[in-house]
């Protein structure tokens, strides 16, 4: 860090307005004490050499060295011998100098947006049991750390420039090979658009689709990021029920005929865990093509399947090219990665890397560069393999040490596929209550209800199991049960136990 703030004096916009009858010097050492004061630059940085100065300004090399030497002279600067100037560290006039703060700019109103709004500091708790988190084991590690050596051994001239706005030709054919073996995806490589992850895709189909009047069908319950999402664009959501066979595409031409957009979560239903029936993908499809509707599919965690064989991809059934598939190598690898993509219909393509471009120009190619690496060389699905293994032992050390606990209190079943699991809440408890009190014990789980928009909510917890090794499984479902005592048992006067059965805020 020293020796970078030393650099940052060769980038200062030195210059000379060469007006007025200050002479040069004057002038350089005016500038120079402007920006030591004002902390432009910071105490131990050090100045550039009189001649390098000297060059930048167009000047004698001895207006910059007087200049020098009054600042030496006033204890603004200090030389060392062998190594150059630089600025004074013992300076009071730096070392206490307030930083003015400018008042806060007026607030400015953005598009309404529903007063349960996503927590981003909940998104980023790592606290037990939160959503979305993942494991990576030593194995993954280790050859995740050669994949990128070798990519950055080998750097091309596509990292060196600007390159394709749909991602490198290398990852989008090895995510179209990848998809075709594992989700019966009918796409080819030019269709492929690489993304920082679903909630970017879904942005640029909001912007690819959005005209005035716009109506998008959303799953109730549903995933709250997509309606919120959807919301700020001035679309206009029509929330449809879903049941145990999905959403129901009967009650979404009943109540929202002129709709052109549908946003669904087929093989894995958020948060139900629901899978969409056969007959309802069929039904789904057929009003998309009579309607000339768009069908965004969203398969996220469709990797960890744990009993049975999962229903192909929606988008394998069509035939009409209705279908924008939505994914995420996040949710696979690890959320830091930021790397998703989609699979657009030929229609809307040129429309889709067009936005993209606007958007954000290009996904980073040095990380598209170590994932098409990954896996190439047969370590992405080596790595799902152990995972999947890995969170379904995780998944039934929860539901064991659910039912043990709080089995009076809550009806749990394991999920077939995942990173999360729902428990239905039993004696009239309120699933926002017990997550307000469950925070407050040191555990995080969502209230389900929150994902309702219209439809009568169920009082039930959102679990994640994924991303937490079994042994820290059965102390945190320990403090999970207090939050549930503390619930049943409220403090004189307190109120809890009415708030928790009537769910008031």
């Amino acid at each position: 860090m020293k020796e970078q703030r030393r650099s940052w004096a060769s980038l200062y916009a030195w210059q000379l307005t060469r007006s007025g009858d200050a002479p040069l010097f004057r002038q350089i050492y005016l500038q120079i004490r402007f920006a030591i004061l004002s902390q432009s630059l910071a105490p131990g940085t050090k100045l550039p050499s009189t001649r390098s100065l000297a060059a930048q300004l167009a000047v004698s090399r001895s207006a910059v060295v007087s200049a020098y030497e009054q600042l030496l002279a006033e204890g603004y600067a200090s030389g060392r011998t062998g190594s150059g100037s630089y600025v004074s560290s013992d300076l009071p006039a730096v070392e206490g100098r307030s930083v003015k703060r400018k008042r806060p700019a007026a607030s400015i109103k953005s598009a309404p947006l529903r007063r349960d709004f996503i927590d981003v500091t909940v998104q980023s708790d790592e606290r037990p049991f939160n959503l979305g988190r993942t494991l990576v084991d030593t194995r993954t590690k280790e050859l995740w750390r050669k994949s990128s050596a070798r990519a950055f051994r080998s750097l091309g001239h596509d990292h060196f420039g600007y390159s394709d706005p749909r991602g490198l030709p290398g990852l989008r054919k090895t995510i179209c090979d990848y998809l075709r073996a594992a989700r019966a995806v009918q796409c080819e490589p030019e269709q492929i658009v690489v993304t920082s992850g679903t909630q970017h895709a879904i942005d640029l189909v909001i912007r690819v689709l959005r005209q005035p009047g716009l109506q998008a069908w959303i799953e109730d319950p549903g995933y709250s990021l997509t309606r919120q999402a959807l919301i700020a664009a001035g679309v206009k959501t029509r929330p449809i029920p879903v049941d145990g066979q999905g959403i129901d595409v009967g009650a979404g031409i009943r109540s929202a005929p002129n709709a052109r957009a549908v946003f669904v979560t087929p093989s894995h239903q958020f948060p139900t865990g629901v899978v969409l029936s056969m007959t309802r993908r069929l039904e789904l499809l057929g009003w998309a093509r009579e309607a000339k509707a768009w069908i965004v599919e969203d398969d996220y965690a469709s990797e960890f399947r744990y009993g049975g064989r999962a229903l192909a991809s929606l988008q394998g059934l069509d035939d009409s090219e209705r279908v924008i598939y939505v994914g995420t190598l996040n949710k696979a690898l690890f959320p830091g990665l930021r790397l998703g993509y989609a699979v657009v219909p030929p229609a809307l393509l040129r429309a889709f890397i067009t936005a993209r471009y606007l958007v954000d120009r290009q996904p980073s190619s040095l990380a598209q560069a170590v994932v098409a690496d990954f896996i190439e060389e047969g370590h992405f699905a080596a790595h799902i393999r152990r995972m999947r293994l890995q969170y379904k032992d995780q998944r039934d050390v929860l539901v064991a040490a659910l039912r043990q606990r709080l089995g009076d209190e809550m009806t749990v079943d394991p999920p077939d596929q995942g990173m999360h699991l729902v428990a239905y809440l039993k004696r009239g408890l309120k699933d926002v209550a017990i997550e307000r009190a469950a925070r407050d014990q040191g555990v995080i789980v969502h209230a389900m209800s929150r994902s309702y928009a219209a439809a009568p909510p169920r009082s039930a917890l959102i679990v994640g199991f994924s991303g937490y090794p079994r042994q820290m499984i059965p102390p945190a479902v320990k403090l999970l049960a207090r939050a549930f005592g503390r619930q049943q048992k409220p403090h004189p006067g307190s109120g809890a136990q009415l708030q928790a059965r009537t769910g008031s805020e």
